[in-house]
């Protein structure tokens, strides 16, 4: 895969803010492209959508740059320009760290996130090139939501690309009021933590129309009709969070879609063209600032860093020399071309020892037992023949 960063134009001779070099500032900006962060909850259709997008930029000549972020996933349907599993492996991690499997996840996140400045620096260089980066998250929603890694991969992305943020839904799932509700309830969450561009793609309509949920938002009533047939005890906490989320509803971009069909897939990028547009008018100058933040407290780290260093190296100290002596080990590498990886990986043996251990244990088990048995059958053979014997 070429990694080529385009040529840029050749500069002006001309100084000051002529309006041809800020149309071509404007035609650079025009070129970035925008990243898709595709959140959702486990079994909500979420890496399927990616895998319907993508198939549907490449039908259009368009071939976005596809970045995986879960560790766990066995496979993806969509061929990855980088893949998490290709940086970490997420069982070694569980092994080595004595994780669970959520623990697991996160941790590799983290991981991933101490070298996302390498991802950064492979999607700056497909500037141009192509339109779209499409971030596919891990199926525990909460694992990046939540962490500091998330966070970390969120705002990195905003301060440099306009970014969006898409909650898939599972619109099948959500026919019960109160569901419905604690869907809308995750969204707002997280739509205000990011503070970015979001829209609410309501998937599997190919199942149930998603016309039900968009009136549950539009009309107050209606939402409380659904209600009155519930009579459980969060009944009572639904109909007054209701309430809270007119004010969220009125500025909710959501779309149906369909990622088995591929309905409702034109109109989702009709409106991450109007998250772009709503990026860089509310949220780019914000996010700017921060990364300028983030670049002072960097240099101020590096200066101290420096310093200690250098006083280590004046007392002979290994400490901070050995730390970034383990952290330079981990190298980010883009896929190698377009195709998916997934036979390759498929492929690889898994080399466990511990499983092998125990497979040399149980076969040497099976053995014995193997022996035992026919120790057993010719002894009785043996009796049955001197009986036999006996009575001749």
């Amino acid at each position: 895969m070429s990694t080529t960063m385009a040529e840029a134009p050749a500069p002006h001779a001309e100084s000051g803010n002529s309006p041809s070099v800020c149309s071509d500032q404007k035609a650079g900006q025009s070129k970035r492209p925008t990243c898709i962060l595709v959140l959702g909850m486990a079994g909500s259709g979420k890496t399927t959508f990616v895998q319907r997008i993508t198939s549907h930029l490449h039908a259009k000549k368009k071939p976005p740059y596809v970045i995986n972020l879960d560790p766990a996933v066995h496979e993806v349907p969509y061929p990855a320009n980088i893949d998490i599993r290709d940086t970490v492996n997420y069982k070694e991690v569980m092994k080595q760290y004595s994780l669970g499997p959520n623990g697991g996840i996160v941790t590799s996140l983290n991981l991933f996130a101490t070298r996302f400045d390498q991802v950064m620096q492979f999607i700056e260089q497909k500037t141009g090139q192509t339109e779209y980066v499409i971030l596919d998250t891990p199926g525990q929603i909460e694992v990046f939501t939540w962490s500091a890694s998330g966070t970390i991969i969120t705002e990195t992305l905003a301060s440099t690309f306009p970014t969006i943020v898409v909650y898939v839904m599972d619109t099948s799932r959500s026919i019960n009021p109160v569901t419905f509700m604690s869907n809308m309830l995750y969204a707002c969450s997280i739509m205000y933590k990011a503070k970015l561009p979001f829209i609410v793609a309501m998937n599997k309509v190919d199942i149930i129309s998603n016309k039900f949920a968009v009136e549950w938002m539009t009309d107050f009533e209606v939402f409380q009709e659904a209600l009155e047939s519930e009579t459980s005890y969060v009944t009572n906490l639904t109909r007054s969070m209701s309430l809270v989320l007119d004010e969220f509803y009125a500025g909710l971009k959501n779309v149906g879609v369909s990622a088995m069909t591929g309905e409702g897939i034109p109109e989702f990028f009709d409106l991450v063209q109007e998250g772009v547009v709503e990026y860089e008018k509310d949220y780019r100058a914000e996010y700017e600032k921060l990364k300028a933040e983030k670049e002072q407290k960097e240099r101020s780290r590096q200066k101290d860093q420096m310093s200690r260093l250098q006083n280590d190296v004046n007392l002979g100290g290994q400490g901070d020399m050995e730390v970034d002596k383990r952290l330079k080990g981990m190298v980010i590498t883009p896929g190698q071309n377009e195709s998916d990886s997934d036979e390759d990986f498929r492929n690889e043996p898994e080399e466990d020892e511990e499983e092998q251990r125990e497979y040399e244990s149980f076969k040497r088990f099976i053995k014995l037992q193997k022996d035992r048995q026919q120790q057993k059958y010719e002894a009785s053979q043996g009796i049955t023949e001197a009986t036999q014997g006996d009575k001749t």
